[in-house]
């Protein structure tokens, strides 16, 4: 799938790495079982899973915001959602208490897909626990990496996810979510979101945010 989408990138990176093989094998591995989504998306004409369109956005994210980014980084960041929608939010209990067990739930779901992936194509231990680092965002003030995927995440939901999810929500919340996104992310990023180019509604929710 990733050479429909963006192999052209993918390819690039892979060449800039000692085996960039192996990485090549990893991301197909991580695209193929992202496809499966059964919620579709249409991008350029061509149909895909919804997570493996987000994994090329956070990829292509990390790639832009990152000038050095590792290799673990980068594989994190394919593998940041894998196979999401094998646990749905439905299957906890409705209220905070429940969303934050499925959150902390797909952290670990997510971490375990990626590094069984990785001990397939022979990666060391210590690489595999650096993604597992990455992909949990543990240590995120001491970790740039962790700090990186948080960043690109944010920026990811800004740029690609807002202006729909703001359709779903009252002002007040979107307003709250959006400090609290804000808190998360390094100067870096606060400095690459404020030169995103939002829509007129999406920057006066930000302003509101920053300013309330």
């Amino acid at each position: 799938m990733n050479s429909i989408f963006d192999g052209e990138q993918v390819s690039a990176v892979a060449e800039q790495l000692p085996n960039g093989g192996r990485f090549s094998e990893a991301i197909e591995r991580i695209d193929h079982l992202n496809s499966a989504d059964p919620n579709r998306v249409t991008r350029d004409g061509v149909e895909m899973g919804y997570e493996f369109y987000f994994s090329c956005l956070l990829f292509a994210k990390v790639v832009s915001f990152c000038e050095e980014a590792s290799e673990a980084l980068l594989i994190a960041a394919r593998s940041q959602h894998i196979c999401r929608w094998e646990i749905p939010r439905a299957n906890y209990p409705e209220g905070r208490a429940g969303y934050l067990k499925w959150r902390a739930d797909l952290k670990c779901f997510h971490a375990d897909k990626t590094a069984s992936i990785l001990t397939e194509l022979e990666y060391s231990t210590e690489f595999i626990e650096t993604v597992r680092t990455i992909n949990l965002k543990k240590d995120l003030k001491g970790n740039p990496d962790s700090q990186a995927m948080e960043d690109a995440l944010c920026l990811v939901f800004l740029e690609s996810q807002f202006s729909d999810f703001r359709l779903k929500t009252t002002e007040e919340k979107m307003v709250t979510i959006l400090q609290k996104t804000w808190v998360k992310m390094s100067e870096q990023g606060k400095n690459t979101a404020l030169g995103l180019k939002l829509g007129e509604e999406e920057a006066r929710l930000v302003g509101l945010a920053l300013n309330g």
